[in-house]
């Protein structure tokens, strides 16, 4: 199994606090974590592959995925259907994920694409608002929970932190590492093969979170082929707190 995970130097303390906190549960072991920690920059896209604009912001998105300290997740929503190509990957939900957004972030309207930093912000789906974004974010952060995957990839431990107003929830996001290319047969991308990176499949809220730290049981993912990003997300404002990804299992 490979991790990727984000940690601050406390690992040793949350081990053993969330040892104690699930005495039903053998002891963490040992966990492979980055050299450096860092808190990543969560990225979420919210495209449509029957939308003209999409396709350029997709692949923007796709550049800044591999970066180190970058969570990038596409969402495809199905509100641009009725033009004539239902979306391979849209599910209501994810329509229902950027209008929460929508109202978190006082916007007037949802619109695709749209990208979302990190909860906070939204940013202009081009090369260099992008990165601008992502680097702004990268200095924001001070003192996040921390997350750790258990060795066996079933359980994962938030550790503890300053909780925000109204709580929090610990989200757990599976989605298909890599670019996937799609031939649009319909709509006005009719004839486009249109590429997406890290599609998500499916999103399911672990449970909440208030500051101390907890194991959470991790679902297996709906594929063999599926990674799972997991967030720290407020429950009032959306800002993520932050994310760690398990990448195989």
């Amino acid at each position: 199994m490979r991790t990727r995970g984000w940690t601050l130097p406390v690992a040793v303390a949350l081990t053993a606090l969330l040892a104690a906190a699930s005495s039903a549960q053998p002891s963490a072991t040992r966990v492979r974590h980055r050299a450096t920690p860092v808190e990543p920059v969560v990225v979420e896209l919210f495209t449509a592959q029957g939308c003209a604009g999409c396709p350029e912001a997709n692949t923007h998105v796709e550049a800044v995925a591999a970066e180190p300290g970058v969570i990038v997740l596409t969402y495809a929503v199905d509100y641009w259907d009725y033009l004539g190509w239902a979306d391979t990957f849209a599910r209501p939900e994810f329509a229902q994920r950027q209008r929460d957004y929508r109202h978190a972030l006082r916007l007037r309207n949802v619109s695709t694409p749209q990208v979302v930093i990190d909860g906070r912000r939204q940013a202009p789906a081009t090369a260099e608002a992008l990165q601008a974004a992502i680097d702004e974010e990268g200095l924001r952060r001070t003192f996040p929970p921390q997350i750790e995957f258990r060795e066996t990839g079933d359980r994962v431990g938030v550790g503890s932190g300053r909780p925000p107003s109204g709580g929090a929830e610990v989200v757990a996001v599976f989605y298909t590492p890599g670019a996937q290319t799609v031939e649009i047969a319909s709509g006005d991308n009719r004839g486009q093969k249109v590429r997406h990176v890290n599609v998500v499949r499916s999103v399911r809220v672990l449970g909440p979170w208030a500051g101390r730290p907890v194991l959470y049981a991790l679902p297996d993912a709906p594929s063999a082929d599926q990674a799972v990003a997991v967030l720290v997300q407020s429950r009032a404002d959306r800002r993520i707190l932050n994310g760690a990804v398990l990448e195989s299992r």
